[in-house]
């Protein structure tokens, strides 16, 4: 008998995606390669949009298209039964509920490549001020081909924002819109872009919810674009204060390059802004008794103060901290501390959580902290609680990377304030509280608004009835208030709940880490606070509970995809939960095991897409991924064995009988119905993990072979 022919395989797509106001022209080139040693047929079978219309689909090269058209969805459903019918693998029912291009390619020659592209277009849908483009892509774990995406938008009006959920996006803008590229190995999934119409006045925000399934509520997430700057009000003001750790352990280039981040600091400040500097050891030594006006006078005498700093003594961090904040603020004016240590207090008040009371209680101007510890051996709990309560950030300078540049990146960001103190508050459309009706904020304390800044918000919501978010905030001349309307709907945006989660994680997370402070007053390293006490437990049930809801794993929980682990008693889980929070979230604060936690914290917490891999940083500072979990809509699988078990499974048996299991093959027709119930949940994509697969729909267990 002839062996069979090694199958046609995909190489590489690449999609190009020009998107004019609502109309969207998506081009797919398709590489394929023929690996067997005669030509082949090549069979194309590809999702796109409902109401998409094909364009033109034809080979590289050939002179001649090829005959395809778009299939409704019901007529796609049915090659997709056909073909799983055949090859027992449900993977492509992830596709069920879209239309799809059918066609047939021949001939693709033996051992060579050949590139297939085709053109479709289609209507954006637009949600008031915000219009969302989806490009299908599987979610299987397994399908690793290569993807280069380019997606121009050009909008009547200009593009506030643009927001992707699930891709990471840097886009540049162009004329009346933007651009961006993503390449190589990128995170399988549907990529999901969204975009904000500009307005000329005022702020532009937009929602997207989840209903919870049998629950009168669910999740939102707000997305908002800070107003654009009235050129004929007054300007905010930024005043800066550079503080700069001058101990003996910056001897070096620490040093050279902290001098070289003060002086741009100082020299990119604009007319009219005012600035500051602040050097110590066990001294404190500032430039000014209070922050100066830009000049070329005060440019001079700074540059000499900045060359003058030479490095020696301890650290202490809370008096220059006292010296910064201490300093009078005028009217109009976002005060601004640039705050650079490379160690740990060694001098004056040293215990972690006094120093962040007294800097909290007397941090009566409001100034924004920005940390930057530099190297390994700093307190990253408490520089990164001080930024966070001034509504600042916390960055670090890793071992061989360079201090002004870290420093320059956040300072650019700080160009252009337009919301100074900006606070969200809910009530009715009548203007009355709504207690209940919206919880658990994340953040919960809102960051000032700079030129081009994205803020996202998410939390979760009762009831139906519209109600009304009002942002409040300073822009340098009159408080100014804007409101946002909320009308809960059906439709569900599965990537909401998740991301929702992350962030959540990370907030009790970071309060666990704020207990291993409670016990650092007389030198302790957090061991009055430990894995036995109440509140310890209640936040680690806490976390893990949400970890295996929402399958998003950490350093601290990342054991709970090692095989079948997440199956065992929920008193082992918690047990072991508590035992890594204990040791690292609790017990260390500093080095490359507590600077690693913190960049996790902080990508966990201003994240706004995705992490289907599970990616964190690991005690060396390198990127590590958690394998044996899967995220698909809003529902979280773990692998055991060679099969793949609905999360929801590990949450539903605690302290109850095991739902009975009812066994059904691919090809049966009790498994099309099962997909029928998926699709109009929307939660079709779990099948692309194919094979065994044990899933609850609608209360029923089933096991799928």
């Amino acid at each position: 008998m002839p062996r069979p022919l090694s199958p046609v395989e995909v190489r590489a797509i690449d999609a190009t995606v020009r998107i004019e106001n609502q109309i969207a022209r998506t081009t797919l080139t398709i590489t394929f390669f023929n690996p067997a040693g005669q030509q082949q047929e090549g069979q194309v079978l590809l999702p796109v949009p409902i109401g998409a219309a094909l364009k033109s689909f034809a080979m590289e090269g050939a002179n001649r298209e090829f005959k395809a058209r778009v299939l409704p969805k019901d007529e796609a459903r049915r090659i997709y039964d056909r073909i799983v019918a055949q090859s027992k693998d449900p993977a492509i029912l992830e596709f069920a509920g879209h239309g799809a291009v059918d066609s047939s390619v021949f001939p693709i020659p033996a051992r060579s490549e050949c590139k297939l592209r085709l053109t479709y277009e289609e209507l954006v849908p637009a949600d008031m001020d915000r219009l969302d483009y989806v490009l299908l892509r599987s979610e299987s774990p397994d399908y690793r081909v290569k993807w280069n995406i380019d997606v121009k938008w050009a909008l009547k009006g200009g593009i506030a924002t643009a927001y992707s959920p699930t891709h990471e996006i840097s886009p540049a803008r162009i004329a009346k819109g933007f651009r961006a590229k993503l390449g190589g190995r990128i995170a399988p999934g549907p990529f999901r872009l969204s975009v904000l119409r500009r307005k000329k006045k005022g702020a532009v925000a937009s929602f997207l919810t989840h209903p919870e399934e049998g629950r009168d509520g669910g999740h939102f997430l707000l997305l908002m674009v800070p107003p654009e700057r009235d050129e004929s009000a007054p300007a905010l003001k930024r005043e800066v204060t550079v503080v700069i750790d001058r101990s003996g352990s910056m001897a070096g280039e620490k040093m050279n390059q902290a001098r070289a981040a003060a002086a741009q600091v100082v020299e990119g400040l604009e007319e009219g802004e005012l600035f500051n500097l602040i050097i110590y050891n066990e001294a404190v030594e500032p430039f000014a008794e209070k922050p100066v006006i830009v000049n070329r006078e005060n440019l001079m005498r700074a540059r000499k103060f900045i060359e003058a700093i030479r490095v020696s003594g301890g650290t202490n961090i809370h008096g220059a901290l006292q010296e910064a904040i201490a300093q009078p603020v005028r009217k109009g004016i976002v005060p601004i501390v640039l705050f650079l240590t490379d160690g740990l207090p060694t001098i004056g008040e040293t215990s972690e959580k006094r120093i962040r009371e007294k800097v909290r209680d007397s941090n009566r101007n409001r100034r924004r902290i920005f940390t930057f510890g530099v190297g390994v051996d700093v307190n990253t709990p408490l520089l990164s609680r001080l930024a966070d309560d001034s509504r600042a950030t916390a960055t670090y300078v890793l071992p061989k990377e360079k201090v002004e540049v870290k420093v320059a990146s956040v300072f650019r960001r700080l160009s252009g304030p337009v919301l100074s103190v900006p606070r969200l508050k809910v009530v009715t459309r009548d203007g009355e509280p709504v207690p209940h009706r919206i919880d658990d904020l994340v953040p919960h304390q809102l960051p000032d608004f700079f030129s081009s800044d994205q803020i996202i918000v998410t939390g979760r919501y009762r009831g139906s009835e519209p109600l009304e978010f009002r942002l409040t905030g300073d822009d340098g001349e009159r408080r100014r208030k804007f409101t946002f309307v909320f009308r809960p709907g059906e439709k569900r945006n599965p990537f909401v709940p998740r991301l929702w989660a992350m962030r959540k994680i990370a907030v009790l997370t970071e309060a666990l880490r704020d207990l291993g402070a409670d016990s650092a007053l007389n030198g302790l390293t957090g061991d009055n606070v430990d894995r036995n006490d109440p509140r310890v437990k209640e936040l680690v049930n806490e976390i893990v509970r949400l970890s295996t809801e929402h399958g998003i794993l950490s350093e601290y929980t990342a054991f709970l995809a090692l095989e079948g682990e997440v199956f065992r008693p929920e008193e082992r889980r918690a047990a072991l939960a508590a035992g890594n929070f204990d040791q690292r979230a609790l017990k260390t604060r500093s080095g490359k095991l507590s600077v690693n936690q913190d960049l996790n914290l902080w990508n966990q917490k201003q994240r706004g897409t995705l992490n289907p891999s599970n990616e964190y940083v690991n005690g060396e500072l390198e990127v590590e991924r958690v394998a044996n979990v899967a995220q698909f809509s809003d529902m979280a699988f773990f692998k055991r064995g060679n099969e793949w078990v609905d999360a929801s499974l590990t949450l539903a048996e605690k302290g109850g009988a095991a739902l009975p299991v009812r066994e059904i093959t691919v090809d049966s027709a009790e498994f099309k119905g099962v997909v029928d119930k998926l699709v109009a949940k929307q939660r079709q994509s779990c099948l692309a993990l194919g094979g065994s697969l044990e899933l609850v729909v609608d209360g029923t267990r089933y096991r799928v072979r």
